[in-house]
């Protein structure tokens, strides 16, 4: 199974992604991670990427590209693996596909109206570093885990949830038209219980 995870953030993307590698042991390949651990151990392609982040540039995606074939390499991705964060663009996809080929993307769709509401009712705790929905917890500003202050994240507001979800559906779009051309796009319905989603996906990936 080597599969790309989709999803917009608030989509419950990272929760399904755990759930999928923690029960059929597949790496989770998260470009974040991937990212941190060159640059913590300073390898060449960390010390590069790194030299680009310093100027407030992105990392060219060449270099992206060299540290997920080098992820990839590694044995613990014989079987199978689970990328995500990558591909973000329809160049990286086809750069992709020169590396391994991938034979599930699941795609977790959620209605843009839920993902602005799910966000911006995100509160975090300053202490626990737990993080709540207001349709959970109600407004209340203490922590119910550990009795922390409660607040909002700064990118959770209106106006930064929906430029970045607009970023995420603009550079998405032409990775859902590239991966259902070639008949690996399986749709989740993510607007549902976390065990429903994880289930419906366990059956797109045609487990």
């Amino acid at each position: 199974m080597n599969i790309v995870l989709l999803g917009a953030p608030g989509s419950g993307k990272g929760t399904q992604a755990s759930l999928i590698t923690e029960k059929y042991g597949l790496p989770h390949i998260s470009t974040g991670d991937m990212f941190r651990e060159n640059i913590r151990e300073k390898t060449p392609l960390g010390v590069l990427a790194q030299s680009y982040i310093d100027k407030g540039q992105l990392v060219p995606d060449d270099v992206t590209v060299k540290m997920v074939a080098e992820r990839l390499s590694r044995d613990d991705c014989k079987k199978g693996f689970l990328l995500d964060g990558f591909p973000r663009t329809l160049s990286q996809a086809q750069a992709l596909e020169k590396i391994v080929k991938v034979t599930c993307v699941l795609d977790i769709d959620v209605p843009l109206e839920k993902l602005l509401g799910r966000l911006t009712g995100r509160r975090c705790c300053e202490k626990c570093g737990e993080s709540f929905h207001v349709s959970v917890i109600g407004n209340t500003e203490i922590c119910p885990k550990c009795g922390g202050r409660l607040y909002t994240r700064a990118d959770d507001n209106e106006a930064t949830v929906q430029s970045r979800l607009d970023v995420y559906v603009s550079q998405t779009a032409s990775l859902i038209d590239y991966y259902k051309e070639k008949g690996v796009l399986r749709r989740v319905n993510g607007d549902a219980p976390v065990n429903e989603v994880f289930a419906e996906a366990e059956k797109a990936m045609g487990i």
